[in-house]
């Protein structure tokens, strides 16, 4: 199918974006990379009177490192992610997952500030910015404002953002140093995860200090696990810490069957990428 008729519209700011989408209002869709809403206008599943595309917007894309402190624009895309030396050097985390999303063509069209703004449970970046404790700048007719990614979504395609803001930016602090990793499992290369955990780890003395751990696909929103984390802190990572932060996960999530596998299989796969997560991230740290 091909999608319905519609006005077509390339702003040059962000300021010049949001008044379209204030303007405009519920008739008007953005689109970053396009490959969450174009899609579903071929189907028909969406059908905006107005396409507001953010390719043109000036200073959308890009990335900062500085004091330990991480910027990201939005219109960054999983390739620029993949190939800046200073984001691999200050937060390795953002790497490792970016070259688990999709293919190398999706990855250099797709943008982190669309897999992040559309709320999609399957996207890999929401639960990854949970991790990082990142903050989202959100800009509307009204000026900027902050969300934290942890506060950020509610359920599937339902989050904090307003129908008139843009996401615009993401900050987080590095992790140079900590042990961290992203493990996924997926049906085949291009899928959505079945499972996937996000964790990041400082550790002193050969015991945990501190931990965050946020999983992928496994609700109907991105999930942060503060219980698996506090389950983790002050243990040498021993099998007694994981089957207990394997447990304490288990009590967040809240998998769906469908064609990925029914509840018990998915709860199973959950409880294999935290288990692999932790030790990767140990063996980092």
């Amino acid at each position: 199918m091909i999608p319905g008729s519609f006005d077509y519209h390339r702003p040059a700011t962000v300021q010049e974006a949001a008044r379209l989408v204030a303007s405009l209002g519920e008739d008007a869709r953005v689109v970053a990379g396009g490959h969450s809403l174009i899609p579903m206008m071929k189907l028909r599943m969406a059908a905006p009177a107005h396409l507001i595309d953010l390719q043109g917007v000036e200073g959308l894309a890009g990335i900062a490192v500085s004091g330990g402190e991480v910027r990201i624009g939005a219109m960054t895309t999983q390739h620029m992610l993949i190939e800046d030396a200073a984001l691999a050097q200050a937060a390795p985390l953002v790497r490792e997952a970016a070259l688990q999303i999709a293919d190398p063509q999706v990855r250099y069209m797709g943008t982190i500030g669309g897999n992040l703004a559309n709320g999609d449970p399957g996207n890999d970046m929401p639960g990854l910015m949970q991790c990082l404790d990142a903050a989202f700048t959100l800009v509307g007719p009204e000026g900027a404002r902050q969300v934290r990614a942890r506060e950020f979504y509610f359920g599937a395609y339902d989050t904090a953002r307003a129908e008139d803001e843009i996401l615009s930016e993401i900050a987080f602090s590095g992790h140079a140093g900590a042990g961290y990793a992203y493990e996924k499992q997926k049906r085949k290369i291009g899928d959505y995860a079945t499972a996937a955990a996000a964790v990041l780890l400082r550790m002193e003395g050969g015991r945990c200090a501190a931990a965050s751990v946020a999983m992928t696909n496994l609700a109907d929103r991105p999930i942060f696990s503060q219980a698996a984390a506090d389950a983790l802190v002050g243990s040498p990572l021993d099998a007694a810490a994981l089957d207990a932060a394997v447990a304490a996960m288990q009590g967040d999530i809240a998998p769906g069957a469908d064609t990925r596998g029914p509840v018990e299989f998915k709860r199973h796969v959950a409880g294999v990428m935290l288990r692999r997560a932790v030790a990767r991230a140990a063996s980092r740290a």
